[in-house]
């Protein structure tokens, strides 16, 4: 009888390695291997007749599988237009931060159209219903099933020919023929792997909920990344009612791609204008405030970054970046010293973008160094300006994809002032808008001024 064979995986990158040691060798990370026991696989007989004929790429039909639209407009923006037949979706984000309720008012929308069931293995099925009640979902002809082992949801799944099936969570699942406890690295590959079978197989639309370490990121090794067709991902501010979620991965549409809601008793409820709640408006004009359009998958958002640059009496002044890259902002004081003349050394800077969205794009880049110079001078810009662009090292000014989409967004909203890369200047004059286009810093900083 063949052993059991033993590796040790890591939660971080999904390496393996034959036996445990304290550093990951793959990604370097410590005290990331845990121990996966893995049977051997069964010899299959082989099947008799001929094998499937191979067909070529250029006869093959590339229609698109009708979507399963959930109703909720910017869960299905996220998704690419909705949920493809077969697809298996992960949705990972802080506790409380709205995973069950967002799909639980996702499944109670298609209920009535589809068959759906919602698996939990965290909750009773009297305590899903109590929630459901006070979201206003309790008339939902949605299916509950209180249950962690795999098998058998998956075979009330194919009972009742569910097409949309939904797993809270992915961490509580117990598959029989693995010996772990629920949430090990083991039990999460093998339930993932029965799931993602079951979805192909059948076509059902699989949604996962897991739970994030405390860096943010999916507990479990990054393989079940790897296994899904779609990552999507919470975030939201310490407090605030506003949620984003973001597909960081999508097989079926735009990666990066974001959707916004706002909490409240009723649940989660979309916000069909996002620039509205990261966009305030002054009542005069503020020091340290400056209003950038950023490009966020395949939609322009008007965005506030404010920045305050205050004298230091450390040794070591602060950088402190919140929802932009501290690193980035290090390198755009340097510049801003090197090619403009301005120095911080002795200040501490914050930065901040308004809202609780992250960005992740360099056309961050010009509107946080016209907030850090804004702040230090004490000198507000013009409220009707808008600025875009990146900061190279040797302090060009460089091009963003979108410029003339986001010149027009901006438009729309009363701004009638841009400072922007010159190859972002359109061709064609943006009407009301006087569009001023820079090639370096020291002519940004002139523009600005």
């Amino acid at each position: 009888m063949a052993k059991t064979r033993t590796a040790f995986v890591c939660s971080s990158c999904g390496a393996e390695a034959p036996r445990w040691q304290g550093q990951c060798p793959a990604c370097g990370e410590w005290n990331t291997l845990s121990a996966f026991h893995e049977k051997p696989a069964s010899r299959r007989p082989q099947r008799a007749g001929a094998p499937p004929a191979a067909a070529m790429l250029e006869v093959l039909e590339a229609g698109e599988d009708a979507r399963l639209v959930t109703g909720l407009a910017e869960f299905d923006r996220v998704l690419g237009g909705g949920l493809v037949p077969g697809s298996v979706s992960l949705i990972g984000g802080d506790p409380g931060i709205g995973k069950s309720t967002l799909l639980l008012q996702a499944a109670a929308a298609l209920a009535p159209g589809v068959p759906v069931l919602y698996a939990t293995g965290e909750e009773s099925a009297r305590q899903v219903g109590l929630r459901a009640q006070r979201l206003g979902l309790a008339g939902a002809p949605l299916r509950l099933i209180a249950e962690t082992a795999v098998e058998q949801i998956v075979e009330q799944a194919g009972a009742m020919g569910a097409r949309v099936l939904v797993i809270d969570s992915i961490q509580t699942m117990t598959a029989s023929n693995v010996e772990a406890a629920a949430g090990s690295v083991s039990q999460l590959r093998e339930c993932a792997a029965q799931l993602v079978a079951h979805a192909k197989s059948t076509g059902t639309a699989v949604l996962l909920i897991g739970h994030v370490t405390k860096e943010g990121v999916i507990a479990g090794p990054r393989l079940l990344e790897h296994m899904v067709d779609a990552v999507l991902y919470f975030e939201s501010d310490s407090g605030s009612r506003y949620r984003v979620i973001r597909a960081v991965k999508n097989r079926f549409g735009a990666a990066n791609e974001i959707g916004v809601f706002v909490m409240d008793e009723r649940g989660l409820r979309e916000v069909r204008n996002p620039s509205a709640i990261f966009l305030s408006r002054h009542d005069q004009p503020v020091a340290g405030s400056v209003v950038t359009v950023a490009r966020e998958g395949t939609r322009q958002m008007l965005i506030e970054v404010q920045a305050l640059a205050d004298a230091s009496h450390a040794a070591n002044p602060r950088r402190v970046a919140v929802g932009l890259e501290a690193n980035r902002i290090a390198m755009l004081i340097a510049v801003l010293h090197r090619h403009a003349g301005v120095a911080l050394h002795g200040h501490d800077v914050f930065v901040n973008v308004v809202g609780g969205v992250r960005l992740g794009e360099t056309a961050a880049d010009l509107p946080v160094l016209a907030a850090m110079l804004s702040s230090l001078e004490g000198r507000a810009l013009p409220q009707e300006l808008v600025t875009f662009g990146e900061v190279g090292l040797a302090g060009e000014i460089r091009p963003v994809p979108y410029g003339e989409e986001r010149l027009r967004e901006a438009a729309k909203h009363g701004f009638r002032r841009a400072v922007v890369p010159r190859a972002n200047v359109p061709r064609r004059a943006v009407e009301g808008m006087e569009v001023a286009g820079v090639g370096r810093l020291e002519e940004a900083v002139k523009a600005l001024g």
